[in-house]
């Protein structure tokens, strides 16, 4: 949160003063040399696109939308500002770094400091990202993502055309310029410290007031400097000067209206609105109020503008800096009344006077305008926050309900799993899948030794061995198959032909096996079958009465992207939804998360638990709820003997498909002997 919000706030004071971020950016390239770089254009982007990027930071990490990707950025960005403000804090440079723009301001060493605690946050949720709670769920997280930039965009190019929503100068409506320039009285003055270089005798020394020598010695040099700051006033460099005059005491005391055309820089001023001012300034003179244009340009670009303009108003020379921070627009006016602000313009909507005949008193543009803090709030709250808010009640009370829904399905299934008939129970399976490991030797020794080994001790589950093609015949003769059924990982999908090196289900059949693997990712990933392929397959196994282990699951990718659910149905409506009812009870299903297989990694219970209960939902979808719960459903994915007890016990995982522990007599044991417990 606390990264959030300073995101949001920053971001959104940056936003709404794209002009005032530019002139920041560009007094960063002029410390660092490197101005000449960037044309103007350039540095404005760049000030839309690093406040859109933190507002969205903020916002993401608020709603915990994208958390991996968001705390890597967040980490980055603090890493980049932290040591932007270290260069600040040692040489400098930049007295103020505008990192809340002219909202807050902060030290450079004060900025330090607040860097280093946000980027001590950011490194925290980089490494436990997956700890923020999430606010809304992922089906909905791309409206919040796209409303938030859409946003704070439109934020940025309204607050360029006409002027900053919320203006945090000291130029701002209803503020007193000639009171702003005031030092209070008591006030704390600025301290400075004197010393004083005498010689006497060829020597020379330093003094201060305090002690100062006697008449023997002879004054050499002295030196002043300034030992503490003193009072400085929001507005302390505020001067207008006509034709050498300063006139800064007669505008600002003056009694009545005063209009001020602001240009910084004439050569770079919109003259497209050249009609509207010339309309102002008739206006002005015909009701007898003083109108100066402020600018900083030499006589050349003065003589520029009036040449192109026709104007002929007074000019006068005032501050660069003083006239940007005064108004964001260029040119921009200003009405001051009694030497306060009163109203605003920029020169995209300059008011139309050549329409108005009234006294300026009795118009909408010499009142003060209401003060409109509270107004413009309630605008952000009725178009952001408030949508953002009915967004997130409405997916927090969906999510909620389908919890409740889920747990009811949940207990119904229990309750049904409970009182139903004990020839209806659906078998529980371990199954082996070898995969290409074990000579034809080693893979007899290994069957006959797990044949022993579960005949002394009977399981309490159907248990098959999957092996490759070359170990099935030998093997079947080594195996006691109503306690060890047999299968093979894989078959061919077409009955018979020319097919090099393929092996049909016929063959497998003949060996002697019960069983068949397909689907397995394995196969889809690197041998490229296709649910067509696959479908084709299944239909050959079961004409040749073999019984199916199909496999389906989804990549990391696809769960991270909340896909599971739908990778699942389709590979399942596309390969073996197309059988009858009666060729489905020949069907086992193994949900195998293809992250968790030879990773290490496993699919917590609940998770398998929940994948399992949706494929067994979607089962009852196609072949009614009998069906489906006559269906057994392994879980296939690094189920070892510590964690199968565990995984068995969810009511919908009827058992495993297991790789690399069925190598290993005494672990496949320990897996089936989960059964038992």
């Amino acid at each position: 949160m606390v990264l959030a919000l300073t995101f949001i706030f920053s971001g959104y004071v940056k936003a709404i003063d794209p002009l005032g971020t530019q002139y920041k950016i560009n007094d960063y390239l002029a410390a660092a040399n490197i101005g000449f770089m960037l044309p103007d254009w350039s540095t404005l982007l760049l000030s839309v696109g690093i406040s859109t990027m933190e507002f969205a930071i903020g916002i993401f990490m608020f709603f915990a939308i994208r958390r991996r990707a968001t705390s890597k950025i967040a980490v980055v960005f603090m890493t980049i500002m932290t040591i932007i403000t270290l260069w600040l804090a040692i040489f400098n440079p930049i007295k103020d770094c505008g990192c809340f723009g002219d909202a807050i301001h902060l030290s450079n060493v004060e900025t330090l400091v607040k860097n280093i605690v946000l980027l001590a946050c950011a490194l925290i949720v980089f490494k436990w990202p997956k700890e923020m709670p999430l606010s809304i769920s992922k089906s909905n997280q791309w409206i919040v993502i796209n409303y938030s930039i859409l946003f704070i965009l439109i934020s940025s190019i309204w607050s360029l055309y006409t002027l900053p929503q919320f203006d945090f100068r000291p130029y701002h409506i209803g503020a007193n310029i000639k009171k702003g320039m005031t030092i209070p009285k008591g006030a704390k003055q600025p301290e400075f410290s004197t010393t004083f270089i005498l010689e006497k005798n060829g020597e020379q020394k330093e003094f201060t007031l305090d002690n100062y020598p006697d008449s023997t010695w002879t004054f050499v040099d002295s030196k002043t400097v300034q030992i503490s700051e003193g009072y400085v006033p929001p507005i302390h460099d505020f001067s207008i000067i006509l034709k050498d005059e300063d006139i800064t005491e007669q505008v600002l005391s003056r009694k009545g209206y005063t209009f001020l055309l602001i240009s910084p820089h004439l050569e770079n001023a919109d003259d497209g609105c050249f009609g509207e001012i010339d309309g102002v300034y008739e206006y002005a003179t015909a009701h007898n109020i003083p109108f100066y244009c402020l600018t900083a340009s030499t006589e050349k670009a003065i003589a520029h503008w009036i040449d192109i303009t026709g104007a002929e108003y007074p000019f006068c020379s005032t501050d660069e800096t003083t006239l940007k921070t005064i108004i964001r627009s260029n040119p921009g006016l200003l009405l001051l009344k009694d030497g306060t602000i009163i109203n605003k313009w920029s020169h995209n909507n300059l008011p139309d006077f050549h329409l108005i005949s009234d006294n300026i008193e009795a118009t909408i543009y010499g009142k003060m305008p209401e003060d409109p803090m509270p107004g413009k709030i309630l605008r952000i709250i009725i178009w952001f926050v408030l949508p953002l808010f009915i967004l997130t009640l409405a997916d927090r009370m969906w999510a909620w309900s389908k919890w409740v829904r889920d747990k009811e399905k949940k207990d119904k299934d229990k309750l049904y799993q409970l009182f139903k008939k004990e020839n209806k129970m659906r078998k529980k399976i371990v199954a082996g899948n070898w995969k290409m490991n074990e000579n034809l030797q080693e893979g007899v020794a290994l069957a006959k030794e797990i044949n022993d080994a579960l005949v002394a001790d009977k399981p309490n589950c159907d248990v098959i061995i999957c092996t490759p093609f070359i170990h099935l015949a030998k093997v079947a003769d080594v195996l006691d198959q109503n306690v060890v059924a047999l299968g093979a990982e894989n078959c061919a999908d077409k009955e018979k032909g020319a097919y090099t090196g393929e092996v049909s289900a016929a063959m497998v059949k003949s060996t002697g096996a019960q069983y068949v693997i397909l689907g397995h990712s394995e196969r889809r990933q690197y041998y490229g079958e296709t649910a067509e392929i696959l479908k084709e397959k299944t239909l050959l196994a079961l004409a040749n009465g073999l019984k199916v282990i199909f496999c389906c699951g989804e990549t990391l990718e696809e769960r991270e992207a909340n896909k599971q659910n739908e990778v699942v149905k389709a590979e399942l409506e596309n390969s073996v939804f197309n059988l009858s009812a009666e060729e489905w009870k020949n069907i086992v299903i193994a949900y195998e998360p293809i992250w968790a297989i030879g990773t290490g990694k496993t699919a917590t219970s609940d998770q398998a638990e929940e994948m399992l209960a949706y494929i067994r939902s979607i089962v009852a979808e196609k072949y009614g709820q009998e069906a489906a719960e006559e269906t057994s459903i392994l879980y296939g994915g690094s189920c070892k003997a510590s964690n199968a007890p565990e995984l068995f016990s969810k009511p919908n995982i009827d058992g495993g498909l297991i790789g690399g522990a069925s190598l290993k007599c005494a672990d496949f044991k320990g897996i089936i002997d989960a059964w038992k417990k």
